[in-house]
């Protein structure tokens, strides 16, 4: 059975698309229209009681929350021999990503300050390192990088005082993946 990616046009299903043409792993794309309601509908609904995009169906198994998704591809498809300590350095990035680093800097109340304290320390993360995790990308770089990215692109965030992150930032956007999936956008 193929793995089924549910999505909308504009949502974090383009996170989950962009890890999968990271690990070079198959799927198909389902297209909820979020417009009409598709999302609320019954069928829809057996796949995520919550009615919210992004969504899998993985041979039978349904799994829903764009961090949880990433946790759970990466180690059954991108990296499946990883170390329980791996597995939950990845777990402390993704969940950082959802609950810190995207309100910090998408909340307006928050932004003010929040993003530097935030942007300070992940800039200083990667003075000496190519990647969050070092030299080799990972499942961490596309959660951070996607809220890095799209600070970028949604909020004109340039990141000046941040020439780590501005240099990151350019680098992953210029992935194939990325560019096949967000980029596209």
């Amino acid at each position: 059975m193929t793995l089924k990616l549910y999505g909308g046009a504009r949502s974090r299903a383009s996170i989950i698309q962009w890890y999968l043409e990271e690990i070079s792993q198959d799927y198909e794309f389902v297209l909820i229209d979020l417009q009409a309601g598709e999302q609320h509908q019954p069928e829809f609904l057996a796949i995520n009681p919550i009615g919210k995009v992004p969504a899998i169906v993985d041979d039978g198994f349904s799994l829903w929350e764009s961090g949880a998704i990433l946790l759970y591809l990466a180690e059954k498809y991108g990296h499946p021999s990883a170390s329980l300590h791996e597995r939950a350095v990845w777990g402390q990035w993704v969940l950082f990503a959802n609950a810190t680093l995207g309100p910090g800097l998408f909340t307006e109340a928050l932004r003010e300050k929040e993003a530097p304290r935030l942007l300070s320390a992940l800039s200083s993360l990667l003075t000496d390192s190519a990647f969050f995790l070092g030299d080799a990308f990972t499942v961490v770089d596309v959660a951070v990088g996607a809220y890095l990215s799209y600070a970028r692109l949604m909020l004109g965030m340039d990141f000046a005082d941040y020439a780590a992150i501005a240099q990151y930032v350019s680098h992953i956007e210029n992935r194939p993946a990325y560019q096949k999936t967000i980029g596209a956008r």
